[in-house]
Parts: structure tokens; C-alpha cells; sequence
């Protein structure tokens, strides 16, 4: 697997929903909260989605940018961040190439199925470019954003 907490993070450029390219570089010197989930509007990803949202004062006060990724189009991302008032980019990956540097595309297991799908998890990518943290696999999206603040607030400058 491409992400080792400690090392530099895969480099990716991916389109938001308004068809602009969003790289890693354009947040040098920033934290970068990095979120795979498997599609815009259902009930985990809509919680996720909006804890991230509820605590975004907080992670903005932390210099923290957060990116949420999805193999969703632009037109599904723009309805889902109107819907939910989101105030961060939602990046298309139709290719899971993305996803699959940072190990969030693979095999698992759904109601006793295998099959390949988006792995619901998260990279915090410090200041450096550095993984600092990487949840790889998210069980409970409601409660998600709040562990990763709590995980923000543990280093505070």
C-alpha cells in the first residue's frame, strides 16, 4: 500500500464538481483531510459528509483544508454539497486511480459478498505533504469527522 504514516503522501490531481483540477501541491503548508466514501447522497456518506460540515469552523481554526472523494460525476457532487450546504470540495474519481494509490479501492465484503468497491477511509495529510494519519477503514461514518478533530485537536501547535 502507497500511504505509510510518516511518509509523503501520493501526489493526485482530481476534478472538483465544478470541473476545476485540484492537486495535493495546491495545499503546501496546509493539513489536507483526505476522505474516500462510496457515493454522494446515502445515509452513511450523507452523516460523514455532514459531521465534516458541522465541524468545519473547528478544522479551519487548525489550518486544515478537507477533500472528500468518491467515484460520483461533477453533477452528483454539485446536487449532494447544495443539498447538505458542504463547504469543502467533493473530487471525482470515475477511474479509482486515486483510490487506489491511497488504498481506498478494493475487495470487500458486503452482506456476505465479496466484491471490489470504495474502502470508506481517511488520510490526514500534515503541513509537509506527510501522512500523519491514515484510518483505513471507517466503520462508523456518523462518528468519523469528530474522531478525526479529536485527532486535529491532539496536535495543536
Amino acid at each position: 500500500m502507497a500511504v505509510v504514516e510518516g511518509k509523503q503522501a501520493p501526489a493526485f490531481s482530481l476534478r472538483d464538481a465544478d470541473g476545476n483540477e485540484v492537486s495535493l501541491g495546491s495545499f503546501a503548508g496546509k493539513n489536507v483531510v483526505l476522505y474516500f466514501y462510496p457515493k454522494d447522497d446515502t445515509p452513511g456518506c450523507t452523516k460523514e459528509a455532514c459531521g465534516f460540515r458541522d465541524f468545519w469552523k473547528e478544522i479551519r481554526e487548525r489550518e486544515t483544508v478537507v477533500l472528500g472523494v468518491s467515484p460520483d460525476d461533477a453533477e452528483s457532487h454539485r446536487m449532494f454539497a447544495a443539498k447538505y450546504r458542504l463547504p469543502f470540495p467533493l473530487l471525482s474519481d470515475p477511474d479509482k486511480k486515486v483510490m487506489e494509490r491511497y488504498g481506498a479501492w478494493g475487495e470487500k465484503t458486503m452482506y456476505g459478498k465479496k466484491k471490489m468497491g470504495v474502502i470508506r477511509s481517511t488520510v490526514w495529510i500534515g503541513s509537509d505533504g506527510k501522512v500523519v494519519k491514515h484510518w483505513r477503514k471507517v466503520s462508523n461514518a456518523a462518528d468519523h469527522p469528530a474522531k478525526v478533530l479529536e485527532a486535529l485537536e491532539s496536535v495543536r501547535a
